[in-house]
């Protein structure tokens, strides 16, 4: 019988990802956090110490995984400025190939959109 993912199932599934992105590109963990609407989901370092927090996001396509909430975002970054933190947000959408109605199904094939990191920039203006 078809099991359809939970929200904190496709969230995982899109942390999976993103943390795998992460990993390539260097950055070394310093805490994760997989619990649905906790931010950030990483705190990473990069190789010359800089502290990123960063942002994973999953919707369902045909969603736009790029689109987040600004004023939301807005209070998110000024928590950043004040630990010295830059801020990197991944979008993963997420979808059933056999139709967008149809939800994302365990162990079953699944499309995935994912653009890579965002900078989005901390500094006020």
């Amino acid at each position: 019988m078809r099991k359809a993912l939970s929200k904190q199932e496709l969230h995982n599934l899109a942390m999976n990802h993103v943390g795998k992105d992460l990993e390539q590109r260097g950055f070394e963990f310093i805490a994760v956090n997989s619990q649905l609407k906790k931010h950030p989901q990483f705190v990473c370092i990069d190789k010359k110490s800089n502290y990123f927090f960063v942002i994973v996001r999953a919707v369902l396509l045909p969603n736009n995984p790029n689109n987040y909430d600004v004023v939301w975002m807005e209070s998110f970054k000024k928590h950043a400025r004040e630990k010295n933190a830059k801020v990197l947000y991944a979008g993963v959408g997420l979808g059933n190939p056999e139709g967008e109605n149809l939800p994302v199904y365990l162990n079953e094939d699944f499309l995935i959109e994912y653009h890579g990191l965002q900078v989005l920039e901390t500094n006020l203006n």
